[in-house]
């Protein structure tokens, strides 16, 4: 898998889909989540893989493990690079992904890597506490959650640059910490609220990045991607 930052296309339709992706000359990294997909159906991943980019989609599956070994099973067959579930689904559901994803996956292809989300970057510790009454500070949560991430057999998780540096020495370096919420130094924050810069999470331990309106609302999105690039791969 490359380590491009991954481009979040939220978008409410293929059209515009296209209208972003065909501003550039390269193949992408790029995220489906559930806005675009619910719209456009799984039509939109084949089209956008058929470009030749690479694919996180990002649907988030939580349900009974049954359910979604079965759902995982169908997803496999798209030909994504990522895809993810929750992590408070527990570890029995999270086997059922894994065993849904390498039944599902085409003979002779690799299949897609699977992480698991830990505490969305939306939520603050008040809100966790609060609302999910889990009475542990934000932290010990999202490892808690990564530990059993990994238990499960998972590749990785999906956490804030803020607490990648930590998941890397509980998980390792190989357990991917992928963190969205990344912005430009003066961007808007939006409705994130654990956010980081592309050199911010690159230095704080991140594996991956997923950045959305910083590129996508752009006036000139081609040349924020070079910018968020060069911020992340820099040495």
């Amino acid at each position: 898998m490359n380590n491009k930052p991954i481009i979040a296309l939220d978008f409410p339709s293929e059209v515009e889909v296209f209208n972003f992706l065909n501003k550039f000359s390269e193949p992408l990294f790029v995220k489906i989540g559930m806005e675009l997909y619910m719209q456009e159906g799984p039509d939109i991943v084949r089209k956008v893989k058929e470009q030749g980019h690479d694919i996180f989609l990002d649907l988030k599956l939580h349900d009974i493990p049954n359910t979604v070994k079965s759902a995982m099973k169908g997803l496999a067959k798209l030909g994504v690079d990522l895809v993810n579930v929750h992590a408070a689904g527990g570890i029995n559901m999270m086997e059922g992904a894994l065993e849904g994803l390498e039944a599902g996956t085409l003979a002779g292809k690799k299949r897609a890597a699977l992480i698991a989300v830990t505490q969305l970057t939306s939520t603050t510790e008040q809100q966790m506490q609060n609302e999910q009454k889990i009475n542990l500070s934000l932290l010990d949560s999202v490892l808690h959650y990564a530990s059993i991430t990994k238990q499960a057999g998972l590749d990785g998780v999906v956490c804030s640059v803020h607490e990648a540096g930590a998941i890397r020495e509980v998980c390792g370096e190989e357990f991917l910490r992928v963190t969205p919420g990344i912005r430009l130094a003066g961007g808007e924050t939006h409705d994130q609220k654990r956010i980081a810069t592309p050199d911010g999470a690159r230095k704080d331990g991140s594996s991956l990045i997923v950045v959305g309106r910083a590129i996508t609302n752009a006036e000139d999105p081609v040349a924020a991607y070079k910018i968020v690039r060069e911020l992340w791969e820099e040495q």
